[in-house]
């Protein structure tokens, strides 16, 4: 039961960060540009403007990403609750790798919106 309990504390770290982490992207973008904190691809990191642009819409897409993957990260393990931990772990490690595929492929949304709106030199389009 320790274990069940453990597993869904844990696959809830994936959904919570982004919810959190998507809620300050959005509404409290870094300041400044830098290699350390943020969203940091070549295109997000050509000027203050598409810093910004990124931030905004990576962190609504990670917010209600979050919120839609936190509602089954809770449900899916309930079937489950008296099953052996072999089971509980193959279920887990579905669920991270669902979650980690939602979590990474948000760089490709996010980047073809940067296309959209800017130039290859960080210049917002006429769009």
């Amino acid at each position: 039961m320790w274990f069940w309990w453990f597993l869904i504390i844990c696959d809830s770290l994936i959904p919570l960060t982004m919810l959190i982490g998507g809620r300050i992207m959005w509404k409290h973008c870094p300041k400044q540009i830098n290699g350390l904190i943020g969203y940091r691809t070549t295109m997000s990191m050509k000027n203050m403007d598409t810093w910004k642009f990124a931030h905004a819409y990576v962190g609504k897409l990670w917010w209600h990403i979050g919120l839609i993957l936190l509602i089954p990260t809770i449900l899916l393990p309930i079937p489950f609750y008296h099953a052996n931990e072999n089971t509980l772990g193959f279920v887990n490690t579905i669920l991270i790798v669902i979650q980690l595929v939602f979590l990474i492929g948000s760089i490709f949304p996010t980047e073809k919106a940067l296309k959209h709106n800017f130039d290859k030199n960080g210049i917002r389009k006429d769009v």
